[in-house]
């Protein structure tokens, strides 16, 4: 692990168990701009770069009216990204937050998900925009977003109970 990944103050990391209790097979990559954390936006909102989803070969014939729908849903791993913190410290924040209230890549299972503006397909790369991630990262998998099904109202819920877009 570089240094650029290292903890912060404040964070409080496990000892992660020895054995996984699945597996998985990348689809293929992600092509980004981005070959450092420190260039990467903090989310694909901040950024209009174009990006690409490099699909394997052998799952080519899954893209097959993908260019049907405007956006798609995309998982990928963070393949980079520490495993073991269960409490962190972001650098926008006072004081620690616990890991399954961040969008942090650091977290137990490394899986980040990004809606994208679906831009081309040619072949097996898709042309998208909204993406947040080091370029080379693993692709787990692409979905249609359907606005009917995957939008929904609310979000964040402050101390007060009042809905906001992010946590301060």
């Amino acid at each position: 692990m570089s240094d650029e990944f290292g903890r912060r103050e404040g964070e409080e990391a496990i000892v992660l168990p020895e054995t996984f209790d699945a597996g998985l097979h990348f689809i293929g990559r992600i092509r980004t701009p981005w070959s450092r954390r420190s260039e990467c936006p903090k989310n694909g909102t901040q950024t209009n770069a174009i990006c690409t989803l490099e699909v394997d070969p052998l799952y080519v014939p899954a893209l097959q009216n993908v260019d049907g729908a405007s956006h798609l849903i995309v998982l990928y791993w963070m393949h980079r990204s520490v495993r073991d913190l269960v409490r962190q410290q972001p650098r926008h924040a006072e004081g620690s937050r616990g890991t399954f209230s961040l969008r942090s890549p650091a977290r137990p299972n490394p899986i980040a998900v990004s809606v994208v503006e679906r831009l081309g397909i040619d072949g097996a790369e898709v042309s998208v925009r909204g993406l947040d991630c080091l370029d080379g990262t693993p692709l787990l998998d692409i979905k249609p977003y359907y606005v009917s099904t995957d939008c929904r109202p609310g979000g964040w819920v402050d101390r007060a109970g009042t809905s906001v877009t992010s946590p301060r």
